[in-house]
């Protein structure tokens, strides 16, 4: 099996941390967690010694030819994003989509998708502290400001930083499967999966008094009673907290709401079902706590925008398995 091929753009005073990205969630071998080889290339406007903030220098081997035959290209952040990025990369991005290959701006690197013309009339995100300048510069694109990360026809962009993992496991998701993208993301300590639509900005991310504590118990606990009913009460009372409490502890350590996350957990756990599974669609209906077929095939037209059984074929396809499970 050949490699997928994958470009990763590097500029000067680039940060260390965006550049480590693509190469941390895709790079290496990771046969263990069932993730096909990808080749990660990193190029530049010019080949050579690129200096990284911090004043750290790296060798990039590859001039942005190394786009032409990309099955995926991510700009993981950019430097000026006031000023247009240069027209020798906005070309090589275009022609990048226009051939095929899917177009990734993490963070602040959403502005040079648009500098490209690539978010005209597409829904997009980036760094929260940006949204303003970013709204100025692209009025034409659909702005999404309180998102995590965006999938519009094949151009994706995402929040700052930590997003950028939560998007770059997104992408291995949606091409490889959940079971693939949640093995890697044990190995990198990070949660599975993190829904698009949540909110980028998490008032307290970082447990400050003992109570608090108990939240990520909570959280395990609560997925893996996905089938059962899941109150507010019952959540609150398996973290020995009052209702009100817990409401205030929920929403400050994951940004929603206990409802929203129920639901997001149970997609995601209904999408793993459906992928590596030839359940019927009523069983994992039930199995992760939406009750009935219908409801699952309406959460997944609100919030995929497909309903189970194409989503199951085209991951199928995708992967060349046929699917063992009768149409739903």
């Amino acid at each position: 099996m050949s490699p997928i091929r994958v470009a990763v753009v590097v500029f000067e005073d680039i940060s260390l941390f965006h550049v480590s990205v693509p190469g941390l969630v895709l790079g290496g071998d990771r046969s263990q967690c069932g993730l096909p080889p990808h080749e990660v290339r990193y190029c530049a406007s010019e080949s050579g010694r690129v200096r990284c903030a911090g004043g750290i220098e790296i060798d990039v081997p590859d001039g942005l030819a190394a786009m032409g035959d990309a099955d995926l290209v991510i700009v993981p952040s950019w430097n000026e994003p006031e000023t247009p990025a240069p027209p020798g990369l906005t070309d090589a991005l275009r022609d990048a989509h226009a051939r095929g290959a899917q177009v990734v701006g993490l963070c602040l690197g959403a502005f040079v998708l648009g500098d490209a013309g690539l978010l005209d009339g597409r829904r997009a995100t980036t760094h929260w502290g940006w949204r303003e300048l970013f709204a100025r510069r692209f009025p034409r694109a659909d702005f999404r400001a309180d998102v995590l990360y965006e999938d519009d026809g094949g151009i994706v962009t995402s929040a700052g930083t930590v997003a950028a993992i939560d998007c770059c496991l997104n992408l291995v998701r949606q091409r490889h499967g959940a079971d693939v993208a949640n093995r890697i993301a044990r190995l990198l300590v990070t949660p599975p999966h993190r829904q698009g639509g949540q909110a980028q900005f998490v008032e307290q991310p970082v447990p400050a008094l003992p109570s608090e504590h108990r939240l990520p118990g909570v959280l395990e606990w609560a997925r893996g009673r996905l089938g059962e009913p899941l109150s507010l009460d019952r959540m609150a009372e398996a973290a020995c907290m009052s209702r009100r409490t817990f409401t205030r502890r929920f929403r400050e350590a994951t940004g929603t709401t206990v409802a929203r996350w129920l639901v997001t957990e149970r997609l995601a756990r209904a999408q793993q079902l459906l992928e590596t599974t030839a359940l019927p669609v009523e069983h994992i209906a039930t199995d992760v706590g939406f009750g009935s077929a219908l409801s699952l095939r309406q959460h997944f037209a609100a919030h995929i925008g497909t309903s189970p059984s194409a989503y199951r074929r085209a991951f199928c396809e995708a992967r060349g398995t046929a699917s063992a499970s009768p149409p739903r």
